[in-house]
């Protein structure tokens, strides 16, 4: 069960893994920036007849927004890093897969369509997740876990397995390896829970999730193999 998180952690290091890190941080920090000020503008905006009250609720409502933006970072930077998933995955197969073909699945408009959906898919269950935290303290904290290990373990592995298959293909796929994918997808929801960790979380969950899908089929024989650079 750890073999795919510990070889996607051994690759930290590799520049595709930090290049992918590191825009997904940025552009991720960025739109969470545009949404607190924007945030605090609109308030100030509302509540302009009185200064000192619009004034005290624009931080309010800065510091509301800035909560916000720290549970909901997982599914933003998600959305972002797969627009980058072509670099992972390719790191991924040449370092440990050597053997493969060259990717041949679904098409690359369906690929940014299914990763788009899956950011927000991913946004909503943490909302959600959030929800159950507030009003089941305790039970709700768990149930929360294991739906936020469920949208992101089944996410990203259907993304990721697109690129070698029709999403029908991916899908029955992941019905046969469920118990693998959402094992990666509930530590994957631990992590997230932990400052400077969660940051690390998109990256590595799609390394770990292109393991899981390399593992759980035979290879196909009789086409191009992945060169190294």
């Amino acid at each position: 069960m750890l073999t795919p998180i510990l070889r996607a952690l051994a690759q930290l290091d590799e520049p595709a893994f930090l290049g992918v890190l590191l825009r997904s941080v940025a552009l991720s920090l960025v739109a969470f920036l545009g949404l607190l000020l924007g945030s605090a503008w609109l308030i100030h905006e509302l509540l302009s007849q009185s200064a000192w009250l619009g004034w005290v609720a624009g931080v309010f409502g800065a510091l509301l927004v800035g909560l916000l933006g720290l549970w909901l970072f997982v599914p933003v930077a998600v959305l972002i890093a797969t627009l980058f998933m072509e670099r992972i995955c390719t790191a991924v197969d040449r370092r440990y897969y050597p053997e493969l073909p060259v990717p041949r699945g679904a098409p690359l408009a369906m690929q940014a369509w299914d990763g788009a959906v899956l950011g927000l898919q991913v946004l909503g269950f943490q909302v959600v997740a959030l929800l159950l935290a507030i009003l089941l303290p305790g039970p709700g904290l768990i149930l929360g876990w294991m739906v936020t290990g469920w949208a992101i373990g089944r996410g990203l592995f259907v993304a990721v397995a697109m690129r070698r298959m029709g999403r029908p293909e991916a899908l029955q796929l992941y019905a046969r390896t469920r118990f693998p994918v959402l094992a990666q997808g509930g530590l994957l929801a631990l992590a997230s829970t932990v400052p400077v960790l969660n940051l690390l979380v998109p990256v590595i969950g799609l390394a770990a999730l292109t393991h899981v899908l390399n593992l759980s089929r035979p290879l196909p024989r009789g086409l191009p193999l992945l060169r190294g650079p």
